[in-house]
């Protein structure tokens, strides 16, 4: 699985496309992160994505409610957002609905100012996967 993991050094700024409308870090994804062309992110354009993530009924559902993100929806957080919250926090101790709180009370810029601090790997500035804590760039676990 490591030698999947393309070369990826944390940037100095996290593109706004890559705050999910369920409140993912697209830049601490896996799949983003394996890939020799990674995607732009959840909200970027669709060169480089996923299928399943072209055709996320999550970020679908925003789209179609005309929102952005998932906390403007006044429904939020609906059952698709507590499904996926659970699957999270379970498999990755991670929570999308606080991270999506955050990002509604002090700002993206706040959120990716922590998520940078969070992730980038404290041996070679590369990013650290949420989903397998493996450093993209030196490869080790954390």
């Amino acid at each position: 699985m490591r030698s999947l993991l393309s070369s990826m050094k944390m940037p100095s700024e996290i593109p706004e496309s890559f705050f999910a409308p369920c409140g993912m870090n697209c830049m601490v994804c896996y799949v983003h992160l394996k890939e020799k062309k990674p995607c732009s992110g959840c909200l970027g354009d669709d060169q480089f994505k996923p299928d399943r993530c072209k055709a996320c009924s999550i970020k679908n559902c925003a789209k179609e409610k005309g929102f952005t993100y998932c906390y403007e929806c006044s429904d939020f957080p609906c059952k698709r957002i507590n499904n996926l919250e659970k699957s999270y926090k379970k498999r990755y101790n991670t929570s999308l609905i606080e991270n999506s709180k955050m990002v509604k009370e002090r700002g993206i810029m706040a959120f990716q100012v922590e998520e940078q601090k969070k992730w980038k790997c404290s041996k070679c500035s590369g990013v650290i996967s949420l989903h397998d804590k493996i450093c993209s760039n030196c490869h080790n676990t954390i």
